[in-house]
């Protein structure tokens, strides 16, 4: 399964882009591999903001490089083979699809550190996995969508099946039907992770099928963008990034993703000699998972939605506690249970209340 899979027509250019002047080879060398462009309006751009915040940050004692638009498969190894052969001490790949790349980079060159988004393959003792609780900040969407829908049909764009979406539609699901028993979701799968095109056919159709709120797991503005066609009947949601050109409306909140700590964290590792290899998966409480300005939504919701991103953060609220059943109506948590991370991490089935099958 290939995650954030850029346009068939992407090109591939093999140079790095150097994040500053030329420095002593001596010094620690960061680099990233980047699936889409830096201004792409949401995934690949949340990265890199995080990573200019590590370069501000670090100033002239690392060298920072990047290369947008790094197809996954053979295109991304052949990649980061060179920037191991350049010199790179660690090496950031930022997407799903790049795993297999990564493991069989890192067996090439165990000298160097590589570090894997969102995957759950660690081969070799040179590779860590970093990872965010995205279904926190879905927990906080459900809630604003169950509110504001006036259609009780509130809309999912999905991705690619694989747990970290399907967790994400069952948190915003279950969210929004703990403050509307009423709602009903529907869910557009697009497979694609950047195809502005797809992307604007799957909010059309939820717009057609009378969906009033819609939330996107992909990672351009166009979802919100043909939104604002509707003028004020459908609202959305930014993902990755704030999407701040759709304020006040139709984007009402965002997920915002911030690595910047966790990359500080590990070029410093880097830098004092003690990486190691580990599985990080942060959420709300550290900081990496943002819950963007709450905009064009009554006082009373805003409110509420804050409240329920600071019990998130606090420990006091799990998106995921019981009773709740699988989509066949089987148990899955007794009441007051939570979600086991082993669980979620493996999640491959809806909760009971949602409509369709999950692609294979």
């Amino acid at each position: 399964m290939n995650r954030r899979t850029l346009l068939a027509s992407a090109a591939l250019g093999f140079a790095l882009v150097s994040g500053g002047a030329a420095m002593a080879q001596d010094k620690t060398k960061a680099c990233f591999v980047y699936v889409g462009t830096v201004t792409d309006g949401g995934w690949t751009q949340a990265h890199h903001t995080s990573v200019l915040k590590a370069q501000e940050k670090f100033g002239d004692a690392v060298e920072f490089q990047w290369q947008e638009s790094v197809p996954e498969g053979a295109d991304a190894e052949r990649v980061m083979t060179q920037m191991a052969l350049g010199g790179c001490d660690i090496i950031f790949a930022t997407s799903f699809g790049y795993m297999d790349p990564v493991n069989a980079v890192a067996a090439k060159f165990p000298d160097v550190k590589f570090e894997h988004a969102t995957g759950f393959k660690r081969e070799h003792p040179n590779v860590g996995i970093y990872n965010a609780r995205f279904y926190e900040g879905r927990a906080v969407q459900g809630l604003i969508a169950g509110k504001m829908t006036k259609t009780n049909k509130i809309g999912y764009i999905a991705s690619f099946p694989i747990p970290e979406v399907i967790m994400g539609i069952n948190s915003y699901f279950l969210n929004a039907k703990k403050v509307n028993p009423d709602v009903q979701i529907n869910v557009v799968w697009a497979f694609t992770w950047f195809d502005p095109a797809k992307e604007a056919d799957a909010a059309k159709a939820l717009i057609d099928a009378g969906v009033d709120v819609i939330a996107a797991h992909t990672d351009s503005t166009a979802p919100l963008a043909e939104i604002a066609k509707t003028n004020g009947k459908v609202i959305g949601f930014g993902q990755a990034s704030d999407m701040e050109a759709y304020k006040p409306s139709p984007r009402v909140s965002s997920i915002i993703d911030d690595w910047s700590p966790y990359y500080i964290k590990q070029i410093q590792a880097v830098i004092d000699g003690n990486w190691v290899s580990e599985d990080t998966w942060d959420g709300i409480k550290d900081g990496t998972v943002g819950i963007g300005e709450f905009t064009g939504l009554p006082e009373e919701l805003v409110a509420e939605a804050t409240a329920l991103k600071e019990a998130i953060a606090a420990g006091t609220y799990h998106p995921f506690t019981g009773p709740i059943n699988k989509q066949d109506g089987s148990p899955w948590l007794a009441e007051g249970a939570t979600a086991p991370d082993g669980d979620l991490l493996g999640m491959n089935f809806y909760v009971e209340g949602v409509t369709g099958d999950i692609p294979q």
